[in-house]
This record gives C-alpha cells, sequence and structure tokens, in this order.
C-alpha cells in the first residue's frame, strides 16, 4: 500500500488546524493522535515523515499568520 505522503500531509494538517483540541494532542502525542485520525496502529517509523511534514506544514502556516500580522502594523 502506498500513500501520497504530501496529499496526506495536507489533509492531516487541515484536520489539525479545525480542532485546537487535536492540535494540542498532537503537540503532546503526534504519532497516537495520527494513529486516532488514520484509524490505524502503525509502527512509529512510518509515522514519522508523516508527523514531519504536518509539523512543518503547520509551522509554515503560523508563520505565515505571524507576517499576515506584522503587514498590518506597517
Amino acid at each position: 500500500m502506498s500513500i501520497d505522503i504530501k496529499a496526506k500531509v495536507e489533509e492531516l494538517a487541515a484536520k489539525l488546524q479545525q480542532d485546537p483540541a487535536l492540535i494540542k494532542s498532537f503537540q503532546q502525542d503526534p504519532v497516537k493522535t495520527l494513529e486516532r485520525l488514520i484509524g490505524a496502529d502503525l509502527p512509529d517509523e512510518q509515522l514519522q515523515p508523516l508527523v514531519t511534514g504536518i509539523k512543518a506544514k503547520l509551522a509554515a502556516t503560523g508563520l505565515g499568520g505571524a507576517l499576515d500580522g506584522l503587514k498590518k502594523l506597517f
């Protein structure tokens, strides 16, 4: 079974961004949170690329929002 990592990262990041409780859960235990969202118990090493991608996506989204806020100041 092959999955499109980029598409899955986008999908899961969007789900996380819509639910503050999920984001908190992801910050505390990203692997368990992803297993719950995916609905499968997978080895940690298989989920690690998703965790890394989602963290990067969330950081970029947060950075983008912060930059937009700075633009409004000037």
